[in-house]
């Protein structure tokens, strides 16, 4: 089992582009890791405290994920952290190693991993 971490910022607390960003998210996941969505077993999704619009697990659900365990949380609010931004930890059941994914890191959060130069 593996652990692929992303994230994305929307520019607005609006329904459709938290859905429409959260989707962005996990299509990059997916191809890049080339995932089959029957093999996905839990996204963790967070989201800050700026961002209440939707569920982002709405997004997945709407993809076709619907086998895999979603969670939605709140970020911890952290003074001066990246604003709306939403994050997820995709677990998925492979053979392949930890060290072998590709973590997506789009739009403003970018800069939350800097030593990363994987994502698209």
């Amino acid at each position: 089992m593996i652990c692929i971490r992303g994230a994305i910022t929307v520019e607005q607390n609006d329904k459709q582009q938290i859905l429409q960003a959260t989707k962005n998210m996990l299509q990059n996941i997916i191809e890049q890791n080339q995932l089959e969505l029957s093999d996905i077993i839990q996204i963790q999704f967070t989201m800050t405290k700026d961002l209440d619009a939707v569920y982002p697990a709405v997004a997945a659900r709407e993809m076709g994920i619907t086998e895999a365990a979603l969670m939605c949380m709140q970020e911890l609010y952290v003074k001066g952290s990246l604003e709306k931004c939403i994050r997820c930890a995709v677990l998925y059941d492979t053979d392949k190693k930890q060290k072998e994914t590709i973590h997506v890191y789009l739009e403003k959060a970018k800069t939350l991993r800097p030593d990363l130069h994987t994502s698209k």
